[in-house]
């Protein structure tokens, strides 16, 4: 890429617990990426609104509260209508395994729970966003 890698992290709904998403968006701005954050309690709209004045290339959502199956299939029409669904869209949060196939359904690229490294999420970012569109 020409640019920095652009990303947006964000907190939908009513969950105030953003330590992790905050520890995320450090290790990516040290990892040289551009890190939008964007605080908690989010609405979908607003996040895609971030998205498209932003210009990014990822939308990392943090979800701790259990409502990922409520909230991310509304940020993700959201994303679309403001035109951002080619984003690489990431989760991060207590997510059981029986939800991601679902999730990966509805276009997450990628789920990280507590204790993901965080150079796993940067080298994650950048494979995705070295292959071929």
């Amino acid at each position: 890429m020409d640019r920095k890698i652009r990303v947006l992290v964000a907190k939908p709904g009513l969950d105030g617990h953003d330590r992790g998403a905050k520890v995320v968006a450090r290790a990516l701005r040290d990892a040289g990426f551009e890190v939008i954050y964007t605080g908690i309690r989010q609405t979908p709209d607003m996040i895609a609104e971030a998205a498209l004045q932003e210009d990014v290339d990822v939308v990392g959502l943090s979800i701790l509260s259990g409502a990922h199956m409520a909230l991310l299939p509304k940020v993700k029409e959201a994303l679309d209508r403001a035109g951002m669904g080619d984003v690489i869209l990431l989760l991060g949060g207590i997510i059981p395994d029986e939800d991601l196939p679902a999730l990966h359904a509805m276009g997450v690229k990628g789920v990280f729970g507590p204790g993901t490294p965080t150079q796993q999420i940067v080298n994650f970012i950048q494979s995705e966003l070295a292959q071929p569109a």
